[in-house]
């Protein structure tokens, strides 16, 4: 355990406040506390850019017991030839705060180089421990998710970094990048993939396929370049401030290519068709949510990470629900029943989680060379 020398505490916007110990940057932020009740997987969470602008609660007590794998020496993530990195969903950190209630300062894995606290002291990032993190979730599914504050102790009144205004343009890159695959055929499939905040396994998984990536900006015209197929990704926040995307992805539509969209990507997606989406009082962030196949009733464990959902009865013609959340019901997927666009709310690339739904993308690229005929 760390040594208990500095103390903090989580208030929430209703006045209620936890305390704990500090780890990480001592540093205080803002930010809306949701949680996830994911048991493994840290590395990955923490830098899913879809938690940007949040304060994450983990429900699992134990965090840090395998450390953090890092290059030796300048505790930088590692990359791959196409330097999307290898243990992570982005570069850096993705959260405002992380909140514990127990964090291991001694781990135990062979690619461990730094702890999770000092992981996040490098990337400037603090977090709470001794904290009662389950009670502190029951508060947050009964009275839904709401704003909060990490106040430590000599740093009371420091001044506490703004929140992103518009996350998924805090996180989507700033530029065109193109990834061609080491093994592919003579002429690859080209995926535009609209970056809203993009998790690394989502490019690893089309580049393994063999697939051309062309990575563009959460507001690029992709109707200007030539493709294949589009994948909207995952991303922060609101889908409704993403009205270019909308715009955007409701332009795509006109060339009947295949879309395929995950999480933000399905809000978008649905948005762009002409339905509503709205807030959950929690959301949904773990690796164990079950969902439902509607026309075939077959079940799937999935990763999630989201805080909104696509209201079913707002669907257009043409449209139709694919998957169904099995604890709550709510839309986890949509599809045209006219053209090949089709979108799921959870990751199917999973990492951190099961990977069972993986299939979806495979069957998206076959639709792919269907078109293409």
């Amino acid at each position: 355990m760390i040594k208990k020398q500095i103390t903090g505490r989580l208030v929430l916007e209703d006045g209620t406040e936890y305390q704990g110990y500090a780890f990480g940057r001592i540093k205080p932020c803002s930010g809306e506390v949701v949680f996830t009740t994911g048991m493994t997987g840290y590395p990955q969470t923490l830098t899913d850019p879809s938690y940007c602008g949040q304060i994450l609660v983990n429900t699992y007590p134990l965090n840090g017991n395998y450390g953090v794998p890092l290059m030796p020496k300048t505790l930088e993530p590692y990359v791959d030839e196409h330097g999307i990195p290898r243990d992570f969903e982005s570069l850096s950190v993705q959260v405002s705060g992380f909140i514990v209630q127990e964090i291991c300062e001694t781990p135990s894995h062979f690619s461990s180089r730094a702890t999770l606290s000092q992981w996040l002291e490098k990337n400037g990032v603090p977090g709470l421990y001794g904290i009662d993190t389950r009670a502190l979730t029951q508060k947050l599914r009964e009275h839904g998710v709401m704003r909060g504050k990490i106040i430590m102790e000599g740093k009371e009144n420091a001044a506490v970094k703004a929140e992103p205004a518009h996350p998924v343009a805090e996180v989507s890159c700033s530029g065109v990048i193109l990834y061609k695959p080491n093994n592919s055929d003579v002429r690859p499939l080209k995926i535009v993939l609209v970056d809203c905040g993009a998790k690394a396994n989502i490019i690893r998984c089309l580049l393994a396929r063999g697939i051309e990536v062309l990575r563009v900006p959460w507001d690029y015209d992709i109707t200007s370049v030539e493709f294949d197929g589009v994948f909207l990704s995952n991303g922060p926040g609101d889908p409704k401030t993403c009205g270019k995307t909308i715009a955007l992805v409701r332009r795509a539509f006109t060339a009947e290519k295949p879309l395929f969209g995950i999480c933000l990507g399905n809000q978008i997606m649905a948005l762009a068709a002409g339905a509503d989406t709205y807030k959950l009082p929690y959301g949904h962030r773990a690796q164990n949510q079950p969902c439902i196949e509607v026309k075939t009733g077959r079940c799937a464990i999935t990763s999630q990470n989201h805080g909104y959902a696509v209201r079913e009865e707002s669907l257009p013609q043409g449209w139709e629900p694919w998957f169904v959340n099995a604890n709550d019901g709510t839309i986890e997927g949509i599809r045209s029943t006219t053209a090949p666009f089709s979108a799921v709310q959870f990751h199917p690339e999973g990492c951190p989680g099961p990977r069972d739904t993986e299939y979806l993308i495979d069957e998206f690229l076959l639709d792919v060379r269907r078109n293409i005929g």
